[in-house]
């Protein structure tokens, strides 16, 4: 899908009001196995910016939806006064492939720098994890990592006034030939979400959901986890009135009636989230939802309550099935509380699956061997195993990698690097998956193919259900 110039979609608060600066998003994902994804993170910036910056011209630039010579036309037709560019991933996460995004993101970063001199501001999850050495690597004028709404409007603010405030929380920046990452101190809690008609039509085509999120932040200590990183461990609730007004707008305004609320974890805050699923139940709306849950502190009442708020679907990070390397991977349940909470989803009639990993720190063969028997103790689900965990800078697993010497303290591990343990029979990992009887998905089958097959007979919402056995 490629967008003509006159109908690339304009966010203008007032038609009427000066036009004296002109804002480019540009989401620079292109990854969409199973699926494209939202580019939320965007969205929230726009609205953010739209209701403070009425003088503004904001547009925003989607990878999926158009190719790089659209790009260089947009940015020579619109002249963008600033630049943001948004980076997701770095690379699939997938030890098959291992397939790195950087040097694609490089082709963006060189398009801007040849098409136009206004200044090029780099966030994102991605960046948010290597913010020194993304910025090394691009070399934007400025880069914020973490929330990025108020940081994003003080610097545009400054920068408009010729005098960049460098003390900006999350602000990445140049001194005197060094890179200077800013701490975060400050965080919003009641930011507003209007989606582009546009990317609406795209995503809900290509994807069947469109994502939301209700709060922000992860207060657990997995070892190989950026959500940390990237939203901080203190857990921010949003408003759960303007949640549901998006709800609403989504449904009322565009027919959209299948969501997945991208949290870290869902089923923190549980006092916070039986309030929204009551509101959820009162505004009467037929809103179907997902979302990713832990094992951990999830009641039969709770997934009933959901269930009636129109859950449909839980994705677990459970990683393992055996006590020994749930223990080291940091996690903080143990496999009867995964049975029963399992049990209970079947109960309550919500369709779930376990995300895997097989091979990270602390796993063994007999451990491996533990996770597929105890597997055969749930019913009705999918499992999705990854092999080893992806070494992120900052985490846990970072410093045990260093310890063992399995990387250096000078490497940037932008390239993908994983931590495989040793000791194990990964050749024979699908014959003993297979044995269990259950529905094991490695990282290698094809599962776009069909699930985009069924998007195309306009299936919503998660498709995975449908690879059970």
């Amino acid at each position: 899908m490629i967008m003509k110039i006159d109908q690339f979609p304009t966010h203008d608060t007032d038609i009427d009001a000066p036009r004296t600066k002109k804002l480019l998003f540009v989401s620079a994902n292109r990854y969409a196995n199973p699926y494209p994804v939202y580019p939320l993170g965007i969205s929230y910036l726009n609205t953010y910016l739209c209701e403070r910056l009425p003088h503004y011209q904001i547009r925003i630039f989607d990878f999926n939806l158009n190719t790089p010579e659209t790009f260089r036309e947009i940015l020579k037709e619109f002249q963008p006064d600033y630049v943001g560019l948004s980076l997701r991933n770095v690379d699939d996460v997938n030890f098959y492939s291992q397939e790195s995004f950087i040097n694609g993101y490089k082709m963006i970063v060189d398009i801007v720098r040849e098409t136009t001199t206004s200044p090029l501001i780099i966030g994102g999850s991605a960046f948010s994890i290597y913010p020194r050495d993304l910025f090394a690597f691009f070399n934007p004028d400025y880069g914020i990592h973490g929330e990025g709404e108020e940081s994003m409007f003080n610097l545009l603010c400054s920068l408009d006034r010729g005098v960049p405030d460098l003390t900006i929380d999350g602000l990445v920046y140049l001194k005197a030939g060094e890179i200077l990452v800013n701490g975060r101190k400050h965080f919003i809690n009641t930011p507003d979400l209007n989606f582009d008609q546009d990317l609406l039509e795209f995503y809900w085509d290509k994807a069947g959901m469109v994502n939301v999120q209700t709060k922000r932040g992860c207060p657990y200590q997995c070892i190989y986890c950026t959500y940390p990183l990237i939203e901080g461990h203190n857990v921010r609730t949003l408003d759960p009135d303007k949640i549901v007004h998006t709800l609403r707008q989504l449904y009322e305004k565009h027919k959209i009636d299948y969501v997945f609320f991208t949290d870290s974890v869902f089923n923190i805050s549980n006092n916070f989230n039986v309030v929204l699923a009551r509101k959820m139940i009162e505004s009467k709306l037929p809103i179907h939802w997902g979302a990713y849950f832990s094992p951990h502190n999830l009641s039969l009442e709770n997934l009933k309550l959901f269930a009636e708020a129109g859950l449909k679907h839980i994705e677990f990070g459970t990683e393992s099935l055996s006590d020994s390397t749930l223990k080291k991977y940091g996690k903080h349940f143990d496999v009867d509380e995964v049975v029963r909470v399992s049990d209970d989803c079947n109960t309550a009639g919500i369709y779930f699956c376990h995300f895997m990993i097989i091979g990270g720190y602390g796993e063994t063969e007999a451990s491996v061997n533990e996770s597929f028997e105890n597997s055969k103790r749930i019913q009705n689900t999918v499992f999705f195993p990854f092999i080893g965990m992806r070494i992120y800078p900052g985490t846990a697993l970072h410093k045990i990698a260093l310890t063992e010497g399995l990387v250096h303290a000078g490497d940037n591990l932008l390239e993908p690097v994983y931590y495989i343990a040793p000791g194990i029979d990964y050749d024979t990992l699908k014959a003993r998956a297979e044995q269990t009887g259950r529905r094991w998905v490695f990282p290698d089958e094809d599962v776009a193919t069909v699930m985009n097959r069924m998007r195309r007979r306009n299936y919503k919402g998660s498709l995975w259900h449908h690879l059970k056995k």
